[in-house]
């Protein structure tokens, strides 16, 4: 039987309004922080509070053969693990998480992150769309295809509690239930982006990533600069000075060579016509009066943003504000730094790399380290199949009117190396509900509802076209 357009957008539609919305907006008040942001997320409880709602919501489902279940591993965060039964003995795989980063200031009035908000077509709050919708959609998916006897292969849902910490707990999940789990010819991760609300996009890279803290302690304790300026050295400007090791302080370019990779031709080509449909929308980003982004050109901005090396510091400490600020010279600056990294380019070299680099002969024999967090690999696609590709273009055309688009992300999902390198033969659809000013991580994150129903459809039709492919 053939999936209805009108029918199936109907129900993502009405499934979204009457059953997703309510609870997501009750999600969006729970502070379930990853466990990098919240080390005693066990005895706060708010993860397995965001479990808890999920799992009841799933159970509620009017899908047949559903199961759940909270797998709970010794000293690790909890795990959904869902499984539908489907025709044949295919798998797929679908991903999410319900995890979430932390509150970040700056939230425009009326806002906050654990205070849902809805106006118009947006839900303001944390991690609805980064990445709570996800286990709601997955399930709404495949109710869309079992209410008018749609055939789908077997559905595995795995929705994890630890991704916004680099999913550190999640492969120790995959090896336990990996005979559950099976081997899975398509794999569908709703944790990934769009670049407008206009198209389906897929994902077809993720950069890497490595996160570190460069402490530069001078001083056992503090000293007025009038006694020790000029003779001890800043350790502001010495960590300038390790920094600038790394990066051109002119351009942003990343100096280490071997941290750069070739952009194959193909990803070029896609980051083209990328190019083409968005333009300058690639750099519209939030800048002060008279700011500009670093390229003029939007393809170079996009595959910088995507396939080279980008150096951040996200965090500093030893710094008072100034109004503290006396006239002291401080013991120790330290910076957390994250390097995003091309697709390619191994985290942990790179993660060795810079603590070769940032270590050696420390300046005036200052104490300098630099202690790195667990890497995250990046990920480049495999070729798409022909059947994926045509079943992509139909949904979007479908469910969006436009063709589908295919993009490399700056963002990482350490998830998809980890399954990838896993299951090579598998195809891969990554997608996501986070486009232009949804501001994940940051303040006013919000929820773009009509393309998380558009998503969900989109994704129904997809599963119907995988069941159907030719073998």
């Amino acid at each position: 039987m053939a999936l209805d357009v009108s029918r199936t957008l109907a129900f993502a539609q009405k499934t979204w309004d009457e059953e997703i919305l309510p609870t997501l907006t009750e999600y969006v008040r729970i502070p379930a922080k990853s466990p990098m942001f919240d080390p005693d997320w066990k005895a706060h409880g708010h993860l397995d509070r965001a479990v808890a709602m999920i799992e009841q919501w799933s159970r509620a489902r009017a899908i047949e053969g559903l199961r759940v279940e909270v797998v709970r591993l010794e000293g690790r965060t909890p795990l959904i693990f869902m499984e539908v039964p489907g025709r044949g003995d295919d798998t797929v795989l679908l991903y999410g998480h319900c995890d979430k980063q932390p509150e970040m200031v700056g939230w425009g009035e009326g806002l906050g992150p654990w205070t849902p908000v809805r106006r118009g077509d947006k839900l303001y709050g944390r991690g609805a769309a980064d990445d709570g919708y996800a286990a709601f959609a997955a399930l709404a998916s495949i109710q869309a295809l079992q209410a008018p006897g749609v055939p789908h292969a077997r559905c595995v849902v795995l929705i994890e509690a630890c991704e916004e910490s680099g999913s550190y707990d999640l492969p120790h999940y995959v090896n336990a239930l990996a005979a559950r789990i099976g081997t899975p010819s398509l794999v569908v991760c709703l944790d990934s982006g769009c670049s407008d609300y206009e198209h389906l996009w897929t994902t077809t890279s993720l950069r890497g990533i490595v996160n570190g803290v460069l402490t530069v302690e001078v001083l056992t304790e503090g000293v007025h600069s009038g006694v020790a300026s000029g003779i001890v050295p800043s350790s502001f400007r010495i960590l300038r000075a390790l920094l600038s090791r790394l990066e051109d302080e002119r351009t942003g370019e990343i100096l280490l060579r071997d941290l750069h990779a070739d952009i194959p031709r193909e990803r070029v080509e896609q980051a083209r016509a990328v190019s083409g449909v968005l333009s300058k929308r690639i750099t519209q980003l939030p800048f002060v009066p008279g700011g500009r982004p670093m390229h003029d050109d939007p393809l170079d901005a996009l595959l910088a943003g995507t396939w080279r090396p980008a150096l951040s510091i996200t965090g500093a400490a030893g710094l008072p504000s100034p109004t503290d600020g006396g006239n002291v010279l401080r013991p120790m600056t330290a910076a957390k730094l994250s390097l995003r990294l091309p697709p390619t380019v191994s985290s942990a070299h790179a993660a060795k790399r810079l603590k070769e680099t940032l270590e050696a002969a420390p300046p005036y024999g200052v104490r300098v380290r630099f202690e790195a967090e667990t890497p995250g690999d990046g990920w480049d696609a495999p070729a798409t199949a022909p059947w994926l590709a045509e079943a992509m273009r139909r949904a979007s055309e479908d469910y969006f009117g436009r063709p589908a688009m295919s993009q490399g992300t700056g963002g990482s999902i350490p998830f998809m190396a980890m399954l990838g390198a896993r299951y090579p033969q598998a195809q891969f659809m990554i997608t996501g509900v986070l486009g232009p000013d949804s501001n994940a991580h940051g303040p006013n994150e919000y929820l773009h509802v009509p393309t998380g129903v558009r998503v969900t459809a989109s994704v129904a039709s997809v599963l119907a076209d995988h069941a159907n492919r030719p073998r």
